[in-house]
């Protein structure tokens, strides 16, 4: 297979290696080698533009993915806030709602003392 062609001079003093000489391959087998060559390369170079392209979709697809996750994230933050503030509005409730039914306790009970300490304890 790694015969090495010779070509002879016209002297045939000595032989050159067919890759050293002017026209390694007849002219007809080097057109042929060459346009497939060509179309490899054009192949390639359609292939390349698809690629970057394709690579340009998935580029702004992450983009709107991570700009969807971001506004998701956003509302998540805003949720949990709220959720705190009812939570601590709620529990504030709860503390209001205990001090009114002490305070109907002590004057009940004629502890007008408690009553009152407790009446300041609501304002605050």
């Amino acid at each position: 297979m790694n015969r090495v062609f010779m070509r002879t001079s016209r002297m045939n003093a000595f032989r050159l290696p067919l890759h050293l000489t002017a026209r390694a391959m007849p002219l007809p087998r080097q057109k042929r080698r060459l346009k497939k060559l060509n179309g490899r390369i054009r192949k390639l170079k359609s292939d390349m533009v698809d690629i970057s392209e394709q690579q340009k979709d998935i580029k702004e697809g992450q983009r709107q993915v991570r700009e969807k996750f971001e506004a998701v994230e956003s509302q998540y933050d805003q949720l949990r806030k709220e959720t705190n503030q009812i939570m601590q509005q709620s529990m504030n409730t709860q503390i209001r709602l205990a001090l009114m039914f002490q305070i109907l306790k002590a004057r009940e009970n004629q502890e007008h003392d408690k009553a009152a300490q407790l009446t300041c304890a609501l304002r605050y």
